[in-house]
């Protein structure tokens, strides 16, 4: 696809989302939003991709939220695509992993984001924060919503209510973080992630995030045990080859062959 502020490319199993307006620190503008919209719309259709990787260009930032200079110039605010903040927000049927490759600040918007991707890796100079309430706004991409439910309600507001910005070290503490790496080992650490994920069955991947997911809405253990196998992606897998080929992969004491069917 042809863009103005990301790039996006294929590689094997794995789609590249590159947020790309270093000038501006990954500032996320109209353009970026829609982008963004249509980025995920491929990933998600397209039974190839197993897994997306999301990054920021430029070594300071994954992005710094909101592009308010651009707000401020057109006189309103952004419209949000149709799944949300930066195409991703409110994507709730995504069930393929989004990983987060944060270098930098994840900072509003930015962090919100980040928030959405199923695993994040930092490296130790990034910083992360929710700092609306400094510029008269709030984090109503989302970010409120998933900080408390991600490291705990008390946590949560202690960084919401002030705007405070927090270094990598107290995120990873916070348990914002899958993984806290040094600054020059970021590619090396998301690669790994890649690699563990997708030497996976693709539908046992995707039914077990989705279980998550949907388990974590259902009133209690028992009812999150009790429906699973009726989740989509449960029965697509238990219905799936893929399953067959991994018990026959183990008995003939061999690598699988995954079809993601």
């Amino acid at each position: 696809m042809t863009t103005e502020t990301i790039e996006v490319r294929a590689e094997g199993h794995v789609t590249r989302i590159v947020l790309n307006r270093p000038e501006v620190m990954n500032a996320i503008d109209q353009t970026m939003h829609d982008e963004l919209q249509a980025a995920f719309d491929g990933f998600a259709a397209d039974p190839e991709q197993r897994l997306c990787v999301v990054s920021g260009a430029g070594g300071r930032a994954f992005s710094a939220g909101s592009d308010l200079k651009s707000i401020a110039k057109q006189g309103r605010g952004h419209v949000y695509p149709r799944s949300g903040y930066a195409g991703l927000i409110e994507r709730y049927d995504l069930d393929k992993p989004v990983i987060a490759a944060v270098d930098g600040v994840a900072v509003g918007g930015g962090l919100e984001l980040a928030l959405a991707c199923d695993l994040l890796i930092a490296t130790r100079r990034s910083r992360f924060g929710l700092p609306e309430p400094l510029v008269g706004a709030m984090a109503i991409g989302g970010g409120v919503h998933r900080l408390a439910r991600q490291v705990g309600l008390k946590r949560a507001m202690g960084l919401i209510l002030t705007g405070d910005i927090v270094d990598a070290e107290t995120a990873d503490r916070l348990g914002l973080l899958t993984e806290l790496v040094d600054d020059d080992a970021l590619d090396a650490a998301v690669e790994s992630w890649c690699e563990r994920i997708l030497r996976c069955a693709p539908l046992a991947v995707s039914a077990s995030k989705q279980s998550v997911m949907r388990g974590l809405d259902e009133p209690s253990l028992e009812a999150a045990i009790a429906n699973q196998r009726d989740y989509p992606g449960v029965r697509a897998f238990y219905g799936s080859e893929d399953r067959h080929e991994g018990a026959l992969a183990f008995a003939e004491k061999r690598p699988p062959r995954w079809t993601g069917r």
